[in-house]
């Protein structure tokens, strides 16, 4: 019997595989800052510009070019889903190389992330060059950083996984007999770098990314490609797919260097009507919150910090509705009855006639079960330094009389000499004492004599 293979599409509709993920064209044609009124150009701009801001930095943190290949793809896949208007630029270009770093293994703290970006603001602005000042401005700039590079990873499901075409131009070559050829190598290295500024990672698959930089190569540098049969048809790839990529490498050459002024100015106009109208919607739909409160005295506070689910309604005049009225105070001991109260009093006085003088090891066990901070033992020793006298009448070596501290020596030591032959009697009649055992041996032993005679 042949038994059926489950295919891989039954087990669930998610499927990770190697390959980039390529988004469709319904999400490529409207992005979410055109929905928030952002032109296509203006978008663009920014899209390139956050680019060279990751290039720049990768190379004064010497980071090696996977890692910044990395960033950039991650940073044109983020902006996708979502909006430059509601999210900063420069914030999500520091996050996506602080990820890409970690990704690629060549990790960087967010310390040198944040000095080199602003010193590359510094040298755009062409200002002095002056060190970050380490105030409340820089820690709120790391933590917006730190949940940057999380709303990255939430929005791209944690699918980080970017596959380059630095390998495959030099396998590529290699087939076509041109890897001793650096001059061709470097050329097409560098159409690929320049692509990353560009969508083409989210249109189309490195390997079609490859054959277009090494195309674009030879028709610059005028060598020649087989073209019966098809040099690109080896590689799966089309010649539409190829001629699309080199139009859109190409384009960015012919584009104009983006102000950045202008872009900063753009978005804010777009990020303040934005805040309007949601801070208006807000007012708009939104009821005040309902304050519930709650009553500490009738046993609903919860012991560990908190408030149990039982609370007591209060009246208008914001007085509790409470059969028995109770004392407003704070501590959280437990409320007693007058009958409590009184057995207390009766216990404690049946103690006091049981027993003059206390026990030296004996402790009393306190049946007061506060949480509340004057219940500390360092409180309650002030609160019986206040209560009690300096000495207690019925102590251990006075018995109601104060004596020095040589009278008291000399009484112990008395008391001692006294007790010695006491304890020697006991020790005769111990059941595990040693003079007894040394008795049994010498008895033992004579006897075992006696029979060997």
């Amino acid at each position: 019997m042949t038994q059926k293979v489950a295919s891989p599409a039954s087990f669930g509709k998610i499927i990770l595989t190697l390959e980039n993920c390529l988004l469709p064209k319904t999400k490529l044609e409207e992005t979410a800052s055109q929905h928030d009124g952002l032109d296509r150009q203006t978008e663009i701009d920014l899209r390139i510009l956050g680019c060279e801001l990751i290039q720049t930095a990768g190379i004064l943190l010497k980071l090696p070019q996977v890692a910044m290949a990395t960033g950039q793809v991650l940073f044109q896949r983020f902006y996708y889903s979502k909006s430059f208007v509601r999210h900063n630029m420069e914030t999500t270009a520091m996050s996506c190389i602080c990820l890409a770093s970690k990704i690629e293994e060549a990790p960087r703290r967010i310390r040198d992330v944040i000095n080199v970006f602003h010193h590359i603001k510094q040298v755009r602005a062409q200002k002095t060059i002056a060190p970050m000042i380490l105030d409340q401005s820089y820690i709120a700039l790391k933590t917006q950083v730190i949940k940057a590079e999380r709303r990255v990873l939430k929005e791209l499901g944690f699918c980080v996984h970017v596959k380059h075409p630095h390998k495959l131009i030099v396998m590529y070559l290699q087939v076509l007999g041109y890897e001793k050829n650096a001059k061709l190598m470097q050329c097409a290295w560098n159409y690929m770098n320049d692509s990353l500024r560009t969508d083409v990672f989210v249109r189309f698959q490195p390997e079609t990314i490859a054959c277009a930089c090494i195309y674009l190569t030879a028709r610059k540098l005028n060598f020649p490609l087989p073209n019966n049969p098809s040099w690109y048809g080896i590689f799966k790839v089309t010649e539409e797919d190829i001629i699309d990529v080199s139009y859109r490498i190409c384009e960015l050459y012919r584009r104009p260097k983006p102000n950045v002024e202008q872009l900063e100015q753009a978005v804010e106009e777009l990020k303040k009507t934005y805040m309007e109208s949601r801070n208006k919607g807000r007012t708009g739909q939104n009821t005040p919150p309902l304050v519930t409160t709650v009553d500490r005295n009738n046993g609903s506070h919860n012991a560990w910090g908190g408030f149990i689910s039982r609370a007591v309604p209060l009246h208008p005049e914001g007085k509790p509705i409470t059969a028995n009225k109770r004392s407003h105070t704070r501590s959280r001991t437990r409320s007693q009855s007058p009958n409590d109260e009184n057995r207390s009093r009766g216990k404690k006085s049946r103690h006091r006639s049981r027993s003059r003088t206390p026990s030296k090891y004996s402790k009393k066990k306190s049946r007061n079960y506060s949480k509340s901070p004057s219940s500390s033992p360092q409180n309650k020793h002030k609160k019986r330094d206040r209560k009690s006298p300096a000495r207690d009448k019925s102590d251990y070596y006075t018995n109601g009389d104060r004596r020095s501290s040589k009278e008291r020596e000399r009484h112990h030591r008395e008391s001692r000499t006294k007790d010695r032959p006491r304890e020697r009697d006991r020790a005769k009649h111990d059941r595990y004492s040693t003079s007894r055992s040394t008795h049994k041996t010498t008895k033992h032993r004579e006897r075992s004599r006696d029979r060997k005679r």
